[in-house]
């Protein structure tokens, strides 16, 4: 009586349910979180995966394949040294890398679901540890269907060697792509090189803020680095020996102090920021270079492989993602599900595991109320019986 009015007081509006009945609920709660997979539309994937596959590759296309094309001479070794460093990619690191982004693409979505489900009304708080364990142990199970990476590698070697941008509508897509992504990495290294420096004058004065004496080196460095790109346009990512003395030397001029490996770093980031203000420059007069790229650029003066590369790229994003989804929707997904069935009733049929996830007073109360009410049921068989007897 005493267990059923403390119920009655602290949990007025729940049901007695016990642990195992707890862990039947919860099961129920999961599986159908797995099933709401198949809700999300083929364009949700597609974009999911194109915008993860993009996050991871970005970094890679701009720094080894694009940047060192771009010092080339001419567009014939620009176009050469394209070809070769896409195939290598798509060759070696690419596929490993989009079935990767596939299987993290997979269980954040399944997280997202998980995630929202806990915003609903009704949502029981009891629940969250145990189904973050079988998140974690359906994770650690889960392998990707190991011919994917293969079929993977033959679809992306296919569309990187493919250099025909057909139409208009193709063209300004891949010039739209490019000046976006340019403008992102530009704002990446801007913010970055705005970090080192420090502070600007209006910054200084409206936020009470002063820059240290490493940020007044770096920007007397950049100064300096400035001055060789505003003299050479068509200045190499590498910084030559005898440049590094004459930068260092101009420093010491005025009183600064730094190392060759100071002003590297200062260069990296300063040589970028100037390419990619380049790139967005070129990319802005290919907007209506179609025509001659169709005539193959011949006395235009116009200069537009950097845009065929991007529509190979961007083509390249688009297929795998449909790859990916395909791959998701008719075999991973149900994997998954499988394999979350399996870690469910493992915990299912492990008492110490349940007992350390579900767990609090509520349990506790009712585990105890449980107790109770199997010995009344004992007492109750046991006086029936002597009634028998007598």
């Amino acid at each position: 009586f005493n267990l059923e009015t403390e119920w009655k007081n602290t949990f007025p509006r729940q049901r007695e349910l016990d642990r195992e009945e707890l862990f039947e609920k919860a099961k129920g709660d999961i599986l159908d979180e797995i099933i709401n997979l198949g809700q999300l539309t083929p364009k949700e994937w597609e974009e999911a995966f194109y915008n993860k596959l993009w996050e991871r590759a970005s970094s890679y296309f701009f720094e080894s394949i694009y940047l060192p094309a771009a010092q080339t001479e001419n567009s014939g070794i620009f176009n050469t040294t394209v070809d070769i460093k896409l195939k290598q990619w798509a060759d070696n690191m690419l596929p490993k890398k989009c079935v990767e982004v596939g299987w993290d693409t997979l269980h954040d979505e399944f997280i997202k679901i998980v995630e929202k489900d806990k915003k609903n009304k009704g949502h029981d708080e009891i629940f969250d540890q145990l189904k973050l364990a079988v998140i974690e142990a359906s994770k650690n199970k889960h392998q990707w269907d190991s011919k994917a990476e293969d079929s993977l590698r033959v679809i992306q070697v296919n569309t990187l060697e493919d250099r025909s941008v057909t139409d208009k509508q193709q063209w300004d897509a891949a010039v739209k792509f490019m000046e976006e992504t340019v403008k992102g990495r530009l704002h990446q290294t801007q913010d970055k090189l705005k970090e080192l420096t420090g502070p600007g004058k209006w910054e200084q004065w409206t936020h009470w803020k002063s820059k240290t004496q490493d940020h007044r080196n770096r920007g007397a460095t950049k100064g300096e680095l400035e001055k060789i790109l505003s003299a050479e346009k068509d200045h190499k990512s590498n910084l030559a020996t005898d440049e590094l003395t004459t930068v260092r030397r101009n420093l010491q001029t005025s009183g600064i102090e730094v190392t060759n490996d100071f002003i590297r770093e200062t260069w990296y980031h300063v040589y970028r920021q100037f390419f990619l203000t380049k790139a967005l420059g070129q990319c802005q007069e290919c907007r209506k270079g179609f025509y001659y790229y169709q005539k193959g650029f011949t006395d235009s003066g116009l200069e537009c492989n950097d845009v065929v590369l991007f529509w190979r790229l961007q083509r390249m994003l688009q297929i795998t993602s449909n790859a990916l989804r395909q791959q998701v929707v008719n075999n991973e997904a149900r994997r998954l599900e499988r394999i979350i069935k399996e870690v469910l009733d493992e915990f299912g049929e492990d008492q110490d595991t349940l007992a350390k996830l579900l767990t609090g007073p509520r349990v506790q109360l009712a585990e105890e109320l449980k107790k109770v009410r199997q010995i009344q049921e004992k007492l109750e068989e046991f006086i029936q019986a002597l009634n028998k007897e007598k």
